[in-house]
């Protein structure tokens, strides 16, 4: 019958962001969220912020289950992606740190 139908789904927008990113040839790709930077151990005595992690650490915290899933998991497996495509970095920070020197957790491919 040729007709369009639609459905009901679920956008993945941080990996779509990364798409874009990559697509338009991007220098650096932001991912802005509610936190100022991203943390192992999250919400646990031993919670720490990270500032700089290179995408070999990202992928083993990631393995590791370091970042929750609906949350930060989707934007560090975004930042990969940018990162293995595009050779640039990916900085993970809130709006108020945006520009702002050492602001947020920065995540590069060395």
């Amino acid at each position: 019958e040729n007709k369009l139908q639609g459905i009901d789904a679920v956008i993945d927008k941080d990996l779509a962001s990364a798409l874009l990113a990559q697509q338009i040839r991007a220098d650096k790709l932001f991912i802005l969220t509610d936190v100022p930077k991203v943390c192992i151990h999250f919400n646990t005595p031993q919670e720490k912020a990270i500032d700089r992690m290179n995408i070999s650490q990202a992928k083993k915290y990631l393995k590791e289950g370091q970042f929750t899933e609906g949350s930060m998991a989707p934007k560090i497996r975004a930042a990969i992606h940018f990162i293995e495509r595009s050779g640039k970095d990916t900085i993970i920070t809130d709006t108020n740190l945006l520009g702002v020197d050492n602001g947020g957790t920065r995540i590069t491919i060395v």
